[in-house]
Formats: structure tokens, sequence, C-alpha cells
């Protein structure tokens, strides 16, 4: 072969294998060349057929505060604020109760200086009287106005306490923390007893009520974990309460459960995974395990040799991030979980640590 034919030889060896690099071809057409995978393990579970029912996250702690006293608003907090427990949302201008406050406790004053007079009088009477200095009537005559005056005195002190607790409600507290999310007034406004003022919620504790037919009340128990979702994401709930009593018209239950976290914002429409007969068990794989291609539905298992070999499953019920698979699967199997989606069977793979 001359020196021409040899460089024509190599040039087109050169662009046949740059063409196989850059087309992404799989990586198996090349002799020697091994994937980078990770796996998970094939594990028996009990699990229970479920059906979707339309439930609601709502606040644990929903409240709309209303003022307490009359007078008006001189500062109302804005939406979106967010308050611990025991701060002011909003303060109702008090002179009037300040002024009376005043006077209230001038009251205190002159009926103690009152009671101590009479007191002192009723021991100097008694003292005469021993003597025949004093008339019986003198003496009872000051101890019945001793007693009238201890009486003023204890009706002052509690129309001070009365008055000092209609200053405490000049304030309109947070009963828990939350984030002001709608407000019904704005300083400057007159408020009177009862007049709502702004809505505070909890959009940490959040819970999940859904109804669910009649049919499926027995297989659903209080701290029962059960999965929510919304759209793509999937989050697990516990149930707290299962109301026994179902609707005569709907036929249906109510059931409460406490979201894990806060996955979803209050007022999110979500669907719950309401169990429909008896658990058993089943074989899962994590659900990145699935390779959907034209054919149908399949996994990677990892063999001895550190190959990758295609299974054919079917897919049955799901729990979280796992879902039941029949096929030639079994317990302890290693399962490609990450670099499954261009392997090809028989590839040799490198397992990634965990």
């Amino acid at each position: 072969m001359d020196t021409t034919t040899k460089m024509k030889t190599s040039l087109v060896k050169g662009f046949c294998l740059g063409f196989l690099l850059l087309s992404g071809l799989p990586l198996a057409a090349q002799p020697g060349a091994s994937a980078l995978v990770r796996v998970a393990v094939a594990t028996e579970q009990e699990l229970a057929p479920v059906t979707l029912v339309p439930g609601t996250v709502v606040s644990r702690s929903d409240a709309r505060l209303s003022a307490e006293v009359e007078g008006r608003l001189t500062r109302v907090a804005e939406v979106g604020t967010r308050i611990k427990a025991g701060e002011a949302l909003a303060e109702i201008q008090d002179q009037s109760l300040q002024l009376l406050q005043q006077e209230l406790r001038a009251e205190i004053v002159r009926a103690e200086a009152r009671l101590q007079f009479l007191e002192a009088e009723l021991e100097r009477f008694s003292s005469l009287a021993k003597s025949n200095l004093a008339s019986a009537n003198q003496y009872e005559q000051t101890r019945a106005d001793r007693d009238v005056a201890r009486g003023d005195l204890s009706v002052a002190q509690a129309r001070l306490a009365q008055n000092q607790d209609q200053l405490s409600k000049t304030r309109v507290v947070a009963p828990f923390d939350g984030v002001v999310v709608e407000r019904m007034m704005t300083p400057g406004e007159r408020a009177t007893e009862g007049s709502m003022i702004l809505r505070l919620v909890d959009q940490q504790h959040l819970e999940v009520i859904a109804r669910a037919p009649l049919e499926y009340y027995d297989y659903t128990n209080i701290g029962q974990l059960l999965e929510i979702r919304a759209g793509q994401k999937i989050s697990l709930a516990t149930v707290r309460t299962v109301v026994a009593v179902g609707d005569e018209n709907t036929h249906l239950f109510e059931l409460r459960l406490d979201l894990n976290g806060t996955p979803f914002p209050a007022g999110q429409t979500v669907r719950v995974a309401i169990p429909t007969s008896d658990s058993r068990d089943v074989l899962t794989v994590p659900r990145d395990a699935l390779v959907l291609r034209p054919e149908g539905e399949s996994i990677f298992i990892v063999d001895g040799n550190n190959q990758a070999q295609q299974v054919r499953v079917t897919t049955g019920i799901g729990s979280g991030a796992d879902i039941e698979v029949t096929g030639a699967v079994s317990p302890g199997d290693r399962v490609i979980i990450r670099g499954n989606e261009r392997l090809q069977p028989g590839q040799s793979v490198t397992i990634m640590d965990s």
C-alpha cells in the first residue's frame, strides 16, 4: 500500500471514530465501554391498592381577630407581616382609658386614707369605751363606717382592675405564630366591640381535609401514612382523624391528615391516595428504575459480572418513591436508578457510591 492510500485509510478511520463520539451512539457499541450508574435494591413491601380523592390543604390555626374595646385604630399590621405569638397586630387609641386609670388610682388613694382614719378611730373608741368615756353608739357607728370604707376600697380596686383589662385589650395580639393574610380595617377607622380587624394564618402547621366514599372507610386508620399529590409533587401525610359518621346524602366520610413539613401552601387543592382494600406483600423498586421505551416498561438489573440486563416488567401499586413490579425480578436484585436512560442490554457498568 503506498503512502497516499495509507493516509486516506487513516483519515477514514478517524472520521468514523469522531462520528461515533459526536453522534451520541450508546457506549455499548464501543468494545470495553462502561457506563457510570447508581443502583438500589428491589425489596418486598406491604402495600394496598389506592384510589385518589380530592382534598384541600388548610392551616391548623386560621383566625379572624376582632376588637374587644371601642376606639379609633392607630395601627394595623400590613398583609404579609410575620408575627410571633404575643406580638401586637393592631392598636386602638387608649387616651380615655388612661385618664380613667388615673382617676381610679386617685379614688383608691382616697379610700385607703379614709379606711386608715376609721381604723384608728375605731381603736381609739375601743379604748375609751373600756373607761366608760365613749358611748357604745359611737363605737358601733365608727365600726360600721370602717366596714363601708373597706367595701369602697374593694370597689375602687375592682374598677381599676377592670379598666386595666380594657387597656390591655386596646392591643390586639397574635394568639399564635403566623402571617397576616387579610386586613378588614385600616388605621383611622373606628372599631366597635366585635369588629373584624384582620386575619392571621399559621403557615407552618398544615393539615389536609379530604372526603372519601364510605365503602373505603374500613381501610383508613389513624396513624396511617397516605400519599398526597399535587401535579408532579408527591408528599406523605399522617391520618390524624377519621370521622366515623358519613354524610347520608353524599355517602362520604371525612378524614384529616397532618402534613410532614410544608410541601404545599394553605389553600392548595390536592389528591389523597386512599386504600381501597387490605394490604398485601409486593415486590417494589424505585420509580426511577423504570425505563419507558416503545416496546414497553422495563428495568435494568446489574448481574454478577457488573453487566446491565434488561428485564420487562409490569407495574402495579405505587407508594411514594416506590412502585410494585412483576417480572423476572427478585428481592435483593440491584436495579439501576441513575444512568439507565441510554443503557443497552449486556453493557458493562461501573457503580457509583450511594
